[in-house]
């Protein structure tokens, strides 16, 4: 065999490992992706859950807000909604307060992202937010940040009703 056929035989070889190590490090990716999709859903379903235990635990120490779920475009969690009737100086209005606090879809960057929003008396006075890397995301820090989330609006609402 010439040194040319064994320069040629070579160089297919080198091209043919190449194209292999690439296909390789994209079926990799791919698995990595799909790993942190899995992984967003996990934690996802788990705050949830917690959301909606603490919103149903907020319903209970005021009544005549009403429970919503939340799923769609702007997130996965719970609302909770109150009218309120209000008659000052003979005109009638209506206030609204709502809580709501979701998790958003996963996206391109792979984060757990955790938002809050809250008004009262048609003033939205509370926004929130919390995330991390998935791969990376603690779920008692996420788990705590609801807590502390609803409490601080329990807080406001008291204080704006008194």
């Amino acid at each position: 065999m010439s040194e040319f056929e064994e320069r040629l035989k070579n160089a297919v070889a080198r091209g043919a490992s190449r194209a292999e190590s690439l296909q390789s490090a994209e079926e990799r990716k791919r698995q990595e992706a799909e790993e942190l999709k899995r992984l967003h859903t996990k934690y996802r379903l788990e705050l949830t859950d917690h959301i909606e235990h603490a919103i149903k635990k907020l319903i209970d120490m005021f009544p005549g807000f009403r429970f919503q779920g939340v799923f769609g475009n702007a997130g996965w969690g719970s609302a909770c909604v109150r009218d309120d009737l209000v008659i000052e100086r003979g005109s009638r209005a209506n206030k609204y307060s709502r809580l709501e606090i979701v998790v958003r879809p996963v996206n391109e960057f792979n984060v757990l992202d955790l938002q809050a929003k809250g008004t009262i008396a048609d003033r939205e006075l509370m926004t929130r937010s919390l995330y991390h890397l998935v791969s990376q995301a603690d779920m008692e820090k996420f788990r705590k940040a609801v807590d502390d989330w609803v409490i601080a609006y329990a807080e406001l609402y008291a204080m704006k009703r008194a």
